[in-house]
């Protein structure tokens, strides 16, 4: 019996996927340390019955109910609050998981790789069209941010599989830290703080400078790490090398 032709390519590519899954992961934000103490902390006292895909569920939840309470502030300000408290919410379900699954030493690498990262990236574009939706913020702003994160985490895939190393870090400020701007800003919104400003006709909110300013830097980050990256694999394979047939 002839298997089909695309059987090695499908093995090529799992064999990929668990390489990347299962490749060390470097985290160099400011909270990395005190954070992953607290998540190992929380992971010993949760009862047994609660599994790492529910956190996962939870996050996603609550992903969704921050791009809601978003939306409705532009009737009622007073979700900005509950914005912040599902921000906190988010961050436990998307940040304990895996940890929990680490603690109890019952990794699914594959499995966890492909879920986490369809989960963030899902996570990520309704948070942003979210606040894209609110009166704080300009549509085109969050999606802005949005396309920038889903372009570095698309480099941080490649990077896994060309280099065997799962880096997280695009400098100091990651998630976790992001969350908590956000919620400083929910609150200092809620509290009735006008900061805004008008500039070539356009609108625009202490948000809308904190979301341009983030995502511009994140074009930045990917671009010198992108041109890093290229020159280590130049390296590796020079231009006009001729390699044997296989």
């Amino acid at each position: 019996m002839t298997l089909p032709s695309y059987i090695p390519m499908v093995n090529k590519e799992t064999r990929e996927m668990e390489r990347s899954a299962e490749a060390p992961r470097q985290k160099t934000f400011l909270l990395a340390v005190p954070e992953e103490r607290a998540l190992t902390w929380l992971a010993a006292r949760l009862p047994a019955r609660v599994l790492p895909d529910h956190l996962t569920a939870l996050g996603v939840l609550a992903a969704l109910g921050i791009a809601a309470a978003y939306l409705l502030s532009n009737d009622h300000p007073a979700m900005l609050w509950a914005a912040s408290a599902l921000l906190v919410v988010h961050w436990l379900g998307d940040s304990l998981d895996g940890t929990l699954a680490r603690f109890r030493r019952t990794e699914r690498p594959t499995y966890g790789y492909y879920l986490d990262h369809l989960v963030d990236a899902f996570a990520t574009a309704a948070i942003c069209i979210g606040l894209g939706l609110s009166p704080h913020m300009l549509l085109a702003t969050g999606l802005a941010i949005a396309v920038a994160y889903l372009l570095l985490s698309i480099n941080t895939y490649l990077e896994t599989s060309a280099f065997g190393r799962f880096d997280l870090g695009y400098g100091r400020v990651g998630p976790t830290e992001m969350r908590l701007v956000l919620v400083a800003l929910n609150t200092t919104l809620a509290l009735g703080a006008g900061l805004g400003a008008r500039i070539a006709g356009v609108d625009l909110t202490i948000l809308d400078g904190v979301g341009l300013v983030a995502a511009a830097v994140l074009v930045l980050a990917l671009l010198g790490r992108a041109a890093k990256n290229l020159r280590v694999l130049a390296e590796r394979e020079p231009a006009g090398t001729v390699r044997p047939a296989a």
